[in-house]
């Protein structure tokens, strides 16, 4: 078994955010791409962005830090820390409300 801490993950990716020319950075904590699970932790600096994209498959975020802002198409829903937000089955895009670290779950579809 191993054991991570989200919070220090989440304190580490704000960190490497703010230094970072696009005002965020991620780190894949479990799984990735020849996986069907995959979690990954993505700080942002305040007024940072990722852009409209595909969802993969199912995924949560999951608001360890901040305030964030989940949009698809002319729907938007606020989470803030602590929160959990299901990423809807469409395009969509993820803005930093403020300084904020997430935790981005994707159970990629077959």
């Amino acid at each position: 078994m191993q054991r991570t801490s989200l919070e220090a993950l989440a304190r580490q990716q704000l960190e490497l955010a703010a230094a970072a020319g696009g005002g965020h950075t991620a780190d894949t904590v479990y799984g990735g791409h020849e996986k069907v699970l995959r979690q990954t932790v993505i700080g942002m600096t305040e007024g940072a962005s990722l852009t409209e994209h595909e969802n993969p498959g199912e995924a949560t975020v999951q608001v360890l830090h901040g305030r964030v802002r989940l949009s698809a198409g002319e729907l938007s829903w606020e989470g803030r820390t602590g929160d959990l937000l299901i990423v809807p089955d469409r395009r969509h895009s993820l803005e930093a409300l403020e300084d904020s670290a997430v935790l981005l779950t994707v159970a990629k579809l077959p």
